[in-house]
């Protein structure tokens, strides 16, 4: 069995304990300034710190520096029954809001066309919206549906950030499962400076097609998740 590397395991420690002794909303050294004072180069400090933020530790903001982020209350839950982030919060008791959204109407693109079994070119409905928890960036949400499931009229009357729960309450067309692949991926540009990040900071993806209980695909779908923020699980049975 491999040896963990003592230099690396000798820096989460230092970062650790740099971390919880510091208050909350504290700005972090620069990180020229902190790899010299740990005696390592930025390269390593940097990987080192990327562990820190996955565990929502410490936030790095694209031109201000590194932060020690409060510590707030992690979303868990399973992954066997669908539900929107604002129904994973409530039962916690921890408060979600909606940040920057966009809602755009426009022609599908090949790949669009292509989940939601529309012809190319058809008119889609697009949603892209920022989640927050405790003012902090949590999860970047995109759905993508044909034009005749849900108008940008009906986004604009009492929207919370959650389509899902829009659909279920309207009861039309009738949900029936979801097909989700998860992912963990670097993030892209625009993702990154929705939420704050560094781009290329890691973030879990859910890529999703939804299901009416006549199969036809009513909402595709990319959820990107801060994996501080959340903690997934799935019970799974014994195979015989």
């Amino acid at each position: 069995m491999s040896q963990a590397n003592p230099v690396s395991q000798r820096l989460h420690e230092d970062l650790w304990s740099l971390i919880k002794n510091a208050d909350p909303g504290v700005r972090l050294p620069s990180e020229p300034k902190l790899a010299r004072t740990l005696g390592v180069s930025r390269a390593t400090l940097r990987e080192a710190m990327r562990t820190f933020e996955t565990q929502g530790l410490i936030r790095r903001r694209q031109g201000s520096g590194t932060y020690i982020t409060p510590q707030s209350q992690v979303i868990e839950t399973g992954l066997e029954v669908l539900e929107s982030i604002e129904r994973m919060a409530q039962r916690i008791g921890l408060a979600v809001t909606m940040g920057e959204m966009k809602c755009e109407k426009r022609l599908a693109t090949q790949e669009e066309a292509s989940a939601l079994r529309i012809d190319e070119k058809s008119t889609i409905v697009s949603i892209s919206r920022v989640i927050l928890a405790k003012d902090r960036a949590v999860a970047y949400l995109v759905d993508i549906l044909p034009e005749d499931i849900l108008t940008p009229e009906e986004i604009c009357a009492g929207f919370t950030g959650s389509v899902l729960d829009l659909l279920i309450r309207r009861g039309n067309p009738p949900l029936e499962a979801s097909r989700t692949e998860i992912s963990a991926v670097p993030a892209p540009g625009h993702v990154a400076r929705a939420m704050g990040l560094q781009r290329g900071d890691v973030l879990l993806l859910f890529t999703a097609e939804l299901f009416s209980t006549t199969n036809q695909v009513i909402d595709y779908s990319f959820s990107y998740f801060l994996p501080g923020g959340f903690r997934f699980h799935l019970m799974r049975r014994i195979g015989l």
